[in-house]
């Protein structure tokens, strides 16, 4: 009984959906291979190597499987000190990551969308050292996750919104 009124529910909510003109924009055609068919050139630094493992899988790009863009991008890390205790020492920080990044054509080289991608991150510091380079690693990864998320999003929308030839 719990089954039916489930499936029931979830007909009327796709019904109504459907009904209003609203199409998902992983829906939409295009974008899937779209997507899939960007390939990533790495940044310099750590920052650069992280952000580019999250785009490829957010991307979702075979290896093997000829590229119609590529993505270039650069990457520029600031960390600000945010909490100070008493003695004077930071026990909580501020990552910037700034992404400058650019599609271009596979053959061509020319390029075909550009954006800058900016994400902020806090993270605690402790005062032993290892805990400390722990957390500001964490932070970079926090980080690159959510540029990688920001990038696919303005890419698929880049892709919803182009044209077909």
């Amino acid at each position: 009984m719990k089954r039916f009124l489930l499936i029931g529910a979830l007909a009327l909510s796709t019904l109504g959906v459907s009904a209003c003109g609203f199409t998902p924009l992983y829906a939409r055609p295009g974008v899937d291979s779209g997507l899939s068919s960007i390939e990533t050139v790495a940044a310099e630094g750590r920052g650069g190597y992280l952000l580019r493992e999250q785009l490829d899988d957010a991307l979702a790009h075979r290896q093997g499987t000829p590229a119609r863009y590529k993505l270039a991008f650069g990457v520029n890390e600031t960390r600000f000190a945010r909490g100070v205790r008493l003695d004077n020492v930071a026990n909580r920080y501020e990552l910037k990551m700034s992404v400058t990044w650019r599609l271009l054509d596979a053959k061509t080289g020319s390029e075909v969308h550009k954006g800058v991608t900016e994400v902020s991150v806090t993270y605690d510091s402790a005062d032993q050292p290892y805990a400390a380079i722990a957390a500001q690693q964490d932070g970079q990864e926090r980080a690159a996750t959510e540029a990688a998320r920001k990038i696919q999003l303005d890419l698929a929308t880049w892709l919803a919104g182009k044209k077909k030839v």
